[in-house]
């Protein structure tokens, strides 16, 4: 897949079009311009959500009532589509080819992937970043699968909601426990698809980090159930289902739900050692950095194409070698978008790159 091009209205400081090469292209210029808004752009387009802020209304332009992303993507040399998404108060609009679409069938027109210092968070942070990655890969592979998540976010929302009201209103465990088992019921089932997914996505990460893309680093990862040290996980739902009936009590002296696939981790493991804990920052950009190339070789082998990469400040987070090492790995795989503050990364990597300069949101080609 490629972009060939991008189409903004009211996007933050963004107004115009531009185009891009299918190889690298760089968006420089000075700090508080807008190149990152740019990116953001690219990836609201491919997945209907940013990676700056979860409130989309925080992005339609100052003064204005409507955004609107567009982007011309070319599947194979017979096939262009047009995607869209538009931004009207609190309400998104999804279109293909200027079809309203629901959000399962828009996403997997476009995947996108996104390296950032935020997205060290994976690395760093708390569980749910790690799980975020982990769900992310699964929807990139099989897009209709943010079925399952949409209705296991659900599930757990009525049941934390029933629990909170059942404490306030001192239930009975008996009638706390019938209230609950239709949802105990859909959460199970729901969980063991969930879980069944992430082992497989995790075993496929393992396979590719084994080849040890960069000749030196030893990283592995292992997805940590919550129930894991409570039995055998072969008969997952089986397990779920009993753990669920044991701890109503608990859920109900907590008031929100205890057990399922939302309290489970990711380990993440540099050289043996917890990469969280005992990794240098150097070893954890890494480790970012090697995953992410990871899922786009695991959705390469699914899909026989390849995302969109876009690195943000770079530069900022790897020094030159390392990207230099990097963006030859990346050259005839995927279309990258790079932003950079410093001439210097032009002049080193700009060959036969696209170059825009960036200006009061501008994006001009050099």
């Amino acid at each position: 897949m490629l972009l060939e091009s991008l189409e903004i209205l009211n996007f933050r400081n963004l107004n115009g079009k531009i185009s891009f090469s299918n190889g690298l292209n760089i968006f420089a210029g000075d700090n508080g311009h807008g190149k990152t808004n740019w990116l953001e752009a690219i990836y609201l387009c491919g997945l209907t959500k940013s990676f700056k802020t979860p409130k989309l209304t925080d992005a339609i332009r100052f003064g204005e009532s409507l955004a609107v992303v567009s982007g011309m993507v070319r599947e194979s040399p017979e096939i262009t589509r047009k995607l869209q998404v538009a931004i009207e108060g609190n309400t998104k609009n999804l279109s293909i080819n200027d079809k309203k679409e629901t959000v399962q069938r828009y996403l997997g027109q476009m995947h996108v992937v996104v390296f950032n210092a935020d997205e060290l968070e994976m690395i760093r942070g708390v569980p749910d970043a790690r799980r975020r990655f982990l769900d992310g890969g699964i929807v990139s592979l099989h897009p209709p699968f943010v079925q399952t998540f949409t209705d296991y976010n659900r599930v757990v929302r009525q049941k934390n909601s029933l629990l909170a009201n059942a404490r306030d209103s001192d239930y009975s465990l008996d009638k706390a426990s019938a209230l609950l088992a239709p949802w105990n019921e859909q959460l199970a089932m729901l969980a063991t698809r969930i879980h069944r997914a992430r082992l497989r996505f995790v075993e496929r990460i393992n396979e590719v980090l084994e080849k040890k893309l960069f000749g030196r680093e030893e990283l592995t990862i292992r997805y940590l159930s919550s129930l894991e040290d409570k039995g055998d996980l072969a008969d997952y739902q089986a397990l779920i289902t009993d753990r669920l009936a044991l701890r109503v009590q608990a859920e109900l002296a907590a008031g929100h739900a205890l057990i399922g696939t939302h309290r489970d981790d990711l380990a993440v493991s540099f050289d043996g050692h917890d990469i969280r804990r005992f990794g240098s920052s150097g070893q954890q950009r890494s480790a970012l950095l090697l995953l992410q190339l990871a899922g786009i070789a695991v959705f390469h082998a699914t899909r026989g194409e390849y995302p969109l990469y876009m690195l943000d400040d770079i530069d900022a987070e790897l020094d030159y070698r390392r990207i230099g090492q990097l963006l030859d790995y990346l050259d005839g795989k995927t279309q990258t978008f790079v932003t950079t503050s410093k001439e210097s990364f032009v002049e080193r990597f700009g060959t036969g790159a696209c170059i825009f300069d960036v200006r009061e949101g501008v994006a001009e080609r050099r």
